[in-house]
């Protein structure tokens, strides 16, 4: 049951001296970079104008009451498939991010693996336009990595995408795969010239096609993961480490599903090779043993795997040694995920389930509530923000974009489909007893969504264009520049 007080903001009087904030919320335990600690929010102009420990003064202006909350930055999840353009009978942008602020997050990052599929940066361009004036959150896209075109990546403008996703292996939405040896190394090469992080999803299609050609499709759920198996991703993953160590190219792995992924990668990374991976929500969430017993709901890609696995991969989220949680929010139609096991696509929802499943899983493991607010501000606020150079965004700190997310810790409620903010209407997580909900979302200084009514107001999100690629003579100081003019 929610007992926290209302957030509702309350006006009060204005004092005769000194500036009115546009925001202030107080009562609080701040998740900032420095700590865990009580105190107010100052917002002013849309960023973080001020920290303010307990009982200093604070300005006049509104308030937005914070007692028995945590403070969080705007949490980012970096890996979202809302389904625009072409696919939005599964979802729509609106309902995506309407999902995102329900889970406290005010910044996304979304895949391309759209119709048609964002491959270059005119396709880019595009679905921006087509977003524009629809979201209710920050957002930024991934660029599709194109084997047939790896060219692109070494040209790519930092403001069209900093980031390519490669796909390894193939599944229902994958629009191109890296079939190829000769062709994931070029890509990986181009990638490092231009200065492009390659995310990755490292499943090697050889070892899938091997085993399929003796086993054929699986007659059932409890089959689907041995049909999938961890070798798949071992393999994919070995490639990864190989290639980034030749090329030097920036890799960040998505949804590492296995024990051993999560050891080689963090072997790599100890070494001092630029890789970084991500664990999902739904990873450590479920076992194959749910889904042998639920079905399709969890039949994903990569496949949910055994307990040993999900025990390893919550060990990375603990140590540090994962960068990032994402949800790969990647809804279907409820008829889709009844197919016949060799026809349902993999994926599920969870934009909105993901921080609250996370932390209903760090306090069942023990783990202090002060100590889980700082896990998942690092999750899903520093690790991305730094990773994909989102300025302003995933802290807690002056001068960051006034993007805060409420989350009462104790909360107790069960989530069911009425939750649901997702086109799709249903959730994995249906029946789940979670602890902790986020009561109030502000974007750039403003609520946008409050647990009693929703989003509030109109959709502000904004395309978080990269920095400009810099003229070829930019970096050459001026007088040098003048020569060079009048040698031409």
């Amino acid at each position: 049951m929610n007992t926290a007080p209302s957030s509702r903001i309350s006006p009060i009087p204005r004092h005769a001296h000194g500036d009115e904030a546009d925001l202030v919320v107080e009562g609080g335990r701040l998740v900032t970079p420095e700590g865990v600690r009580d105190g107010a929010v100052v917002i002013r102009d849309g960023r973080v104008d001020a920290l303010v420990a307990p009982g200093d003064p604070l300005p006049s202006g509104p308030r937005l009451d914070a007692r028995g909350r945590y403070v969080l930055p705007g949490l980012i999840d970096s890996h979202v498939h809302f389904r625009t353009p072409g696919l939005e009978h599964k979802e729509t942008w609106e309902n995506g991010s309407r999902a995102a602020l329900a889970g406290g997050v005010t910044t996304v990052m979304d895949m391309p693996n759209t119709r048609p599929p964002s491959l270059d940066a005119p396709s880019v361009r595009a679905k921006a336009a087509l977003i524009a004036g629809r979201s209710y959150v920050d957002h930024r896209f991934h660029l599709g990595a194109d084997p047939d075109h790896p060219e692109v990546l070494a040209d790519l403008d930092p403001a069209v995408a900093t980031s390519a996703k490669a796909f390894m292996a193939g599944h229902h939405t994958a629009p191109v795969v890296f079939r190829e040896a000769h062709q994931l190394e070029a890509a990986f090469a181009a990638a490092a010239r231009g200065n492009v992080r390659l995310v990755l999803h490292a499943e090697d299609q050889h070892v899938f096609d091997l085993l399929d050609s003796r086993s054929g499709d699986p007659g059932s759920y409890d089959a689907y993961e041995p049909h999938r198996p961890r070798s798949g991703a071992i393999v994919a993953v070995a490639k990864v480490v190989h290639l980034a160590r030749t090329h030097g190219t920036k890799v960040h792995v998505l949804h590492v599903s296995s024990a051993e992924e999560t050891d080689l990668l963090a072997a790599a990374a100890a070494e001092g090779l630029p890789i970084t991976f991500e664990v999902t929500g739904h990873h450590l969430s479920f076992t194959d043993h749910d889904t042998a017993r639920r079905g399709p709901r969890t039949r994903l890609s990569p496949a949910i795997r055994a307990p040993r696995d999900q025990e390893r991969l919550w060990r990375a989220v603990l140590s540090g040694e994962a960068t990032t949680i994402g949800s790969d929010h990647a809804p279907h139609t409820v008829e889709e995920k009844n197919r016949p096991p060799a026809e349902a696509p993999p994926g599920l929802p969870g934009v909105q389930e993901l921080a609250v499943s996370v932390w209903t899983g760090l306090l069942s493991r023990g783990i202090e509530a002060d100590t889980a607010a700082a896990h998942l501000a690092r999750l899903m606020g520093k690790g991305p923000a730094e990773l994909f150079g989102l300025a302003g965004k995933g802290r807690l700190t002056v001068g960051a974009d006034a993007d805060i997310a409420l989350l009462d810790p104790a909360a107790r409620w069960q989530m069911s489909a009425r939750h649901v903010h997702s086109l799709c209407g249903w959730s994995a997580y249906e029946g789940w007893m979670f602890t902790g909900r986020f009561t109030t979302v502000v974007t750039g200084g403003r609520v946008a969504w409050d647990l009693a009514r929703g989003t509030v107001g109109e959709p502000r999100g904004r395309w978080l264009q990269g920095p400009a690629r810099p003229r070829p003579d930019a970096a050459l100081p001026t007088a040098d520049r003048e020569l060079e003019g009048a040698s031409r």
